[in-house]
């Protein structure tokens, strides 16, 4: 009696005990830096954004032109800087900063803004705003089904490529 009372207080422990996990999130958490070498310790630029997929939507139902955007999903995208840079013509501290995306129809307003740990574009602030840069979007054969960010360069001379569908951007950054 006394050993079935045990397994029965193990086993009811053991079903209370259970994690109810969630499943994978739809638009996984994503990390790019510059230098982009692993065996190089001395990072410049860390951009840490989620990737959202299209799923068969159309790029302009998703990222709307003329609003802002949080260039990525869920949480604005954290932009930060181990060392000072030049975006623009403008000179960044280095520090932590959320990147937003303002699409027009050829272009699109890169900004870097002091606010962080935002979710989402909802609360978006212009007053905050540190730098902006209007890039060109360009078209490219190569069809990207999840949004994505991949740095490019040599030196203090780098780009920032961005992608998603059959859009692309390349933002110049000079690391100081």
């Amino acid at each position: 009696m006394k050993k079935l009372l045990i397994i029965i207080l193990v086993a009811s422990a053991t079903l209370t005990q259970a994690q109810g996990f969630k499943g994978l999130d739809k638009s996984p958490m994503d990390r790019v830096f510059y230098p982009v070498s692993n065996r190089v310790t001395d990072k410049a630029v860390v951009i840490t954004y989620s990737r959202p997929q299209l799923r068969g939507r159309n790029l302009e139902d998703v990222v709307q032109t003329y609003k802002i955007w949080r260039t990525g999903a869920n949480e604005a995208t954290e932009f930060r800087l181990y060392k000072s840079i030049k975006l623009g013509g403008k000179v960044i501290k280095a520090g932590t900063y959320t990147m937003y995306t303002y699409p027009k129809d050829n272009s699109s307003e890169i900004i870097i803004n002091s606010a962080t740990n935002v979710w989402g574009a909802y609360s978006y602030d212009q007053s905050k705003d540190i730098a902006r840069i209007e890039v060109p979007v360009t078209e490219s054969t190569e069809y990207l089904e999840a949004f994505s960010f991949v740095f490019s360069g040599e030196g203090n001379n780098v780009v920032l490529h961005g992608g998603w569908g059959n859009a692309r951007v390349e933002i110049p950054i000079t690391i100081l």
